[in-house]
C-alpha cells in the first residue's frame, strides 16, 4: 500500500501525543540473547516477530524491547551469523511484560558456544553489528582486537576496508578513512567529542588510547542525522568495556615483554581488567594498561637538491591508560551510566643530527641535538541515562573532556663546523656522503645557538545531548521517529615559550660534548652528543648566557593564541521498514559560534633608521555560520544472505584550529643594496575567515553473508568537497600588498575523490580465517604551485589500500599472518617541488598457545619485514625522508577469568 506524504505526517503526529490510551491494553516483550554458560552475550543479532513483521536488533549487553504487542501467540525468530537461526513461540498478555532469555547455539556441531576464546568470536560479533546497521559501518571487537599485535586504537583500525594510518616511529597514530585527511573525521570516545592534545589540530592521536580499554571500535562512512555532522572522512567511534557485557564476575591480566632490534633495551608491559555485576542492577568495570617502551629509528633527509640531514633518534614512551566505568540498571526500562578514561602519553626523544649543506669551498656542517620530553593526555567522563516511557526512548547525557600537551623543558643545540672537506651523492633513496678527518671532530666545530622551548596546548570540551525515539506503527509497517539536540563548547589554546641564545661561545669547546659514535645503519654518522652533559651545562651556564631576545619574542607571541567554538545541533530523523527495504532519513541543524583571539607579531630591522624592535598588536576576530545537513540511508535485503545499502549524505569539517587562528608572524628587513635601501617583508598568518570544508557524499555497496562467520562485500563511494583548504602565498593580494612573501591558508576550489571498496572475511570449519580487503581510489584537487593553479590528488590520498590476513586456530594455537599495504601519495607540495609519500607494506605476525581456555602465551613480530618511510621529491630518486624503525618482537602471557 504506497504511503503518501498527508498519512505519513497524520501518524506521525498522533503518535507523537498518544502516549496512554489503548497502550495500557499492550503487552511489552523484553528479551536477553546469551551463550549456553549464560555468561556472554550477543550484540547486533537480528530479531524479529513473524506474524507482526516486526524487527529490532540486540544491544551490546544482548537485550532488546518490542512494545505495543497485542494480546496474542507469536514466533520470535532470532538471527546471528555463526548460530543456528531459532524460533521460539511466545504468548503475550494484556498490559503484562514477558521477560525471557534466548540461548544461542552455534551452527559448527564441535563448538558448543559461539563465544569462544578465539578468533571466530572476535569476527562473528563485529559483522552481526555490522550486518543489521542502519548505515555503512565497518566494526572492530574487543575479541577481533586481541587477535592482531596491534598496541592502541589506530593500529587496530587499520585492518578494516578503507582505513588507513598515519605513524610516527613506525607506531600507528592517526587514522584516515578513504584517503581523507585525519582532521577531517570526527572521534567519540563513549558518545563523546574528543579533544586533540597537539596544538593547532583537530586529529586525535588514537595511540593514546591502549587497546585493552577498548570493548568496540565502530567506523561509520555514513552518517545518519543522530550523529555530528563534521564528519567528512567519517566517524570512528570508541566504546570502552561495561560490566554488564558479561554476566556475573570477569577479569583479565597480560603481562609482556618486547623489543626493538635497533635498540638494545627491553620494554615492559602490563594490563589488565576487572568487572563485576551486583544483585543484577549495579556493575563496575574497570581496566588499566602500562606501557614502557624503548626503541629508535635511523634517518637520512634532504632537501633534493644542496643539503642533507643525518638523524638518530633513541626514544621512550610511556603509555598509562585507564578506564572506571558504572552501571545501574534498576530495572530493564531504566538504566544510568558513569563512564571514565584516562590517558596519559609521554615521549621522551633525543635526536642527534647531522645536517650537511653543499656548496663548494663555502660548504658547511650543522651538528646538533634535541632533548624533548612530551606529555599528552586525554581525560573523558561521561554521565547519562536510558528510560523507556511507554513507547519512548528518552536518552540524555553529560560529558566533559580535556586534552593537553605539556612540553616543559625541550632543549636544542647546534654547532657550526667551515672549512671542511665533503661531497654527497645524492641519487637513490639513501644519499651518502663523503666527510673528511677534520669533519669527525668535535674540536673543529663552534657552538653557534642553543634553544630552549617550553610549550603548552590545551583542549577542552563540555557537552550535553538529548534523543527521544518514538516507535510507531505506519499503515502497518513498523517505524520510528527521533529528535534531539546536543550542545558543544569548546576551547582550544596554544601556549609558545621559546628562549634563543647565540651569545660568545668562543671559550666553549665543543669536544666536551663528544660520545660514542651511535650505531646508525645508514652510513658514516660521526661523534655523537652526550644527552647529560649538553643538559648540565646549559642549567649551569643559563644564567650568563646571551639571549635573542627579539628572535625568542616573536618565536613566543606569534605561536601563542586561543580559539573558542560553540555549537548548538538539532536534528529530526525518521526510520521505516516496508517489507525488506529499510529507510532512514532526516536533516541536522548546526550552528557555530567562533572566536579567536591572539597576536599580530612583525619584527623590523631598519638599517636606515637603525631600529631593531618587536611591535605585538592583539588581535581578535569572530564569526558564526550555520549548516542545514540532510542525510539518507537505505538498506534493502534481497534474503538473508544478500544487502544492499545506498546513501546520501551531506557533511562538513571544520579547518584545523591553527589555520584559523588568529596570529600574524612578520618579518620586515630593511637594507642597504647598491645605494639604496630595500625592504623586504615576509610573513606566516592565520586566516579566521576560513570556511569549513562541505561536502557532498555518496555511497553504494552489496554485502553477501554465505553463511557460517563470513561476508564478501563490495562498495563505490564519491566525494565532492568544496573550500578545500589549500597553504598558498597570497603576498600581493588585498591587505598583503608589498609583501614578497605571505604563507596562509585558503579555500580552494572543489575537491572530489571516488573509490571501490572490496572486502572477503571468511571463518572456515577447519579453524582457517581468510580476511582480504582493498580499497582503490581517484581524487582530484586544485593547489598552487609557483603561484599557479596546478592540478593534483588530494594530501594523504593513496590510489591502493589493502590489507590480507591469513589465520588458523585449533584448540592449542592461534595464528595470525598479516599484511597491510598503502600506496604512494602527495604529501605537501614544498616550495617549487611536489612531495610524496613512498608505498609502505608491512608484515605482522602473532601465533598464541593456549595452556587452557583462560591462559595463554603469545609471539608477536613486527615490522618482519623490516619496511621503511620513505618520501621522495618528484621522483623516487631524489630522497626527501629515509627512515628505518627495524622490527619488534614481544612475548607475553594473558589469563583470562
Amino acid at each position: 500500500m504506497p504511503i503518501t506524504k498527508s498519512s505519513l505526517t497524520i501518524a506521525c503526529i498522533s503518535a507523537l501525543f498518544s502516549l496512554h490510551g489503548a497502550a495500557q491494553d499492550l503487552g511489552t516483550l523484553q528479551g536477553l540473547l546469551t551463550d549456553t554458560s549464560q555468561t556472554s552475550y550477543f550484540a547486533g543479532a537480528e530479531i524479529s516477530l513473524k506474524e507482526l513483521g516486526m524487527s529490532t536488533v540486540s544491544r551490546r549487553d544482548g537485550s532488546f524491547r518490542f512494545g505495543n504487542l497485542p494480546q496474542g501467540k507469536y514466533t520470535i525468530v532470532i538471527k546471528y551469523l555463526g548460530a543456528d537461526t531459532i524460533e521460539v513461540p511466545i504468548e503475550i498478555e494484556a498490559g503484562e511484560t514477558l521477560a525471557q532469555d534466548f540461548v544461542l547455539v552455534s551452527d559448527r556441531p564441535d563448538i558448543e558456544s559461539i563465544i569462544v576464546y578465539g578468533q571466530r568470536a572476535g569476527q562473528a560479533s563485529a559483522l552481526n553489528q555490522q550486518r543489521s546497521a542502519d548505515s555503512i559501518k565497518s566494526i572492530v571487537s574487543a575479541d577481533a582486537i586481541g587477535q592482531f599485535p596491534d598496541q592502541n586504537a589506530a593500529e587496530a583500525l587499520q585492518r578494516l576496508p578503507g582505513l588507513f594510518i598515519e605513524r610516527d616511529q613506525g607506531e600507528g597514530r592517526f587514522v584516515g578513512i578513504r584517503g581523507i585527511d585525519p582532521n577531517l573525521n570526527n572521534v567519540t570516545i563513549n558518545g563523546l567529542n574528543v579533544p586533540s592534545p597537539e596544538g593547532g589540530v583537530r586529529s586525535v592521536a588514537l595511540d593514546v588510547i591502549p587497546s585493552e580499554l577498548i570493548q568496540t571500535l565502530e567506523v561509520s562512512k555514513s552518517v545518519t542525522s543522530d550523529m555530528d555532522g563534521d564528519a567528512i572522512g567519517g566517524s570512528v567511534e570508541v566504546k570502552s568495556l561495561s560490566a554488564f557485557d558479561k554476566k556475573g564476575a570477569s577479569a583479565s591480566l597480560t603481562v609482556q615483554a618486547s623489543k626493538n632490534d635497533l635498540r638494545d633495551e627491553v620494554s615492559p608491559k602490563l594490563s589488565g581488567s576487572v568487572t563485576k555485576v551486583f544483585n543484577d542492577t549495579f556493575g563496575v568495570a574497570a581496566a588499566i594498561s602500562y606501557f614502557d617502551r624503548d626503541f629508535g629509528s635511523d634517518n637520512i633527509e634532504s632537501n633534493g637538491d644542496d643539503e642533507i640531514e643525518q638523524r638518530h633518534y633513541s626514544i621512550n614512551r610511556e603509555r598509562l591508560g585507564a578506564a572506571v566505568n558504572f552501571d545501574y540498571r534498576p530495572n530493564f526500562n531504566n538504566q544510568y551510566y558513569l563512564r571514565t578514561l584516562y590517558s596519559r602519553f609521554t615521549d621522551d626523544e633525543y635526536r642527534m643530527a647531522n645536517t650537511f649543506t653543499f656548496d663548494g669551498d663555502d660548504s658547511d656542517i650543522e651538528r646538533g641535538s634535541k632533548d624533548r620530553f612530551e606529555e599528552q593526555s586525554i581525560l573523558s567522563l561521561t554521565a547519562g541515562a536510558e528510560h523507556q516511557v511507554n513507547d519512548w526512548l528518552i536518552e540524555y547525557q553529560l560529558g566533559y573532556s580535556k586534552a593537553k600537551e605539556d612540553e616543559p623543558r625541550s632543549l636544542y643545540y647546534t654547532f657550526v663546523g667551515e672549512g671542511m672537506a665533503i661531497s654527497p651523492d645524492m641519487q637513490g633513496p639513501i644519499p651518502s656522503i663523503t666527510q673528511d678527518a677534520a669533519a669527525m671532530n668535535l674540536s673543529n666545530y663552534e657552538l653557534d645557538e642553543i634553544e630552549l622551548s617550553k610549550n603548552d596546548a590545551q583542549d577542552s570540551e563540555s557537552s550535553f545531548k538529548i534523543d527521544f525515539t518514538r516507535m510507531l506503527e505506519v499503515q502497518g509497517h513498523s517505524a520510528e521517529i527521533k529528535f534531539g539536540g546536543k550542545y558543544r563548547d569548546r576551547e582550544k589554546t596554544n601556549q609558545a615559550n621559546v628562549s634563543l641564545y647565540d651569545g660568545d661561545f668562543d671559550e666553549f669547546d665543543p669536544s666536551q660534548f663528544a660520545a660514542a659514535t651511535p650505531d646508525w645503519g645508514l652510513g658514516d654518522f660521526g661523534p655523537g652528543l652526550n644527552k647529560a652533559n649538553l643538559r648540565d651545562f646549559f642549567n649551569q651556564q643559563q644564567s650568563v648566557l646571551e639571549q635573542m631576545e627579539l628572535d625568542s619574542e616573536l618565536e613566543s607571541n606569534g605561536a601563542t593564541y586561543s580559539n573558542e567554538e560553540d555549537i548548538l545541533a538539532l536534528y529530526l530523523m525518521g526510520k521505516i521498514d516496508i517489507e525488506d527495504l529499510r529507510i532512514v532519513a532526516g536533516f541536522r541543524y548546526e550552528k557555530t559560534e567562533f572566536s579567536t583571539s591572539g597576536m599580530r607579531v612583525e619584527l623590523i630591522e631598519n638599517e636606515q633608521i637603525d631600529v631593531e624592535e618587536v611591535v605585538n598588536t592583539l588581535w581578535e576576530s569572530q564569526r558564526s555560520y550555520d549548516y542545514l545537513l540532510p542525510s539518507l540511508n537505505v538498506r534493502y535485503e534481497f534474503s538473508d544472505k544478500l544487502i544492499a545499502r545506498f546513501a546520501y549524505t551531506q557533511t562538513i569539517s571544520r579547518p584545523k584550529f591553527e589555520d584559523v587562528a588568529a596570529f600574524q608572524i612578520i618579518e620586515s628587513k630593511t637594507e642597504e643594496d647598491d645605494g639604496k635601501f630595500v625592504t623586504e617583508r615576509e610573513a606566516q598568518v592565520g586566516n579566521p575567515e576560513l570556511l569549513p570544508y562541505e561536502s557532498d557524499n555518496i555511497d553504494l555497496s552489496l554485502e553477501y553473508y554465505p553463511g557460517d562467520i563470513g561476508v564478501l562485500s563490495a562498495g563505490y563511494f564519491y566525494k565532492r568537497i568544496d573550500n578545500f583548504v589549500i597553504i598558498a602565498d597570497v603576498a600581493g593580494t588585498q591587505g598583503w600588498e608589498g609583501f614578497d612573501e605571505v604563507t596562509q591558508a585558503i579555500n580552494g576550489n572543489t575537491a572530489q575523490v571516488s573509490g571501490l571498496e572490496l572486502s572477503w572475511v571468511k571463518a572456515f570449519d577447519n579453524g582457517l580465517l581468510v580476511s582480504a580487503n582493498g580499497t582503490f581510489s581517484d581524487s582530484d584537487a586544485e593547489t598552487l604551485l609557483d603561484g599557479e593553479l596546478y592540478n593534483t590528488s588530494l594530501p594523504n590520498q593513496s590510489d591502493k589500500i589493502g590489507n590480507l590476513t591469513l589465520g588458523y586456530e585449533s584448540e592449542l594455537f592461534s595464528l595470525r599472518l598479516t599484511m597491510s599495504y598503502k600506496s604512494e601519495n602527495l604529501e605537501e607540495i614544498d616550495g617549487n617541488l611536489i612531495r610524496m609519500e613512498d608505498s609502505h607494506q608491512q608484515v605482522d605476525f602473532m601465533a598464541k598457545y593456549f595452556i587452557n581456555q583462560k591462559m595463554h602465551v603469545y609471539f608477536n613480530a613486527i615490522n618482519i619485514n623490516d619496511e621503511p618511510y620513505y618520501h621522495y621529491f618528484d621522483k623516487p630518486s631524489v630522497n626527501a625522508q629515509y627512515e628505518e624503525y627495524g622490527r619488534t618482537l614481544e612475548f607475553g602471557f594473558n589469563w583470562t577469568l
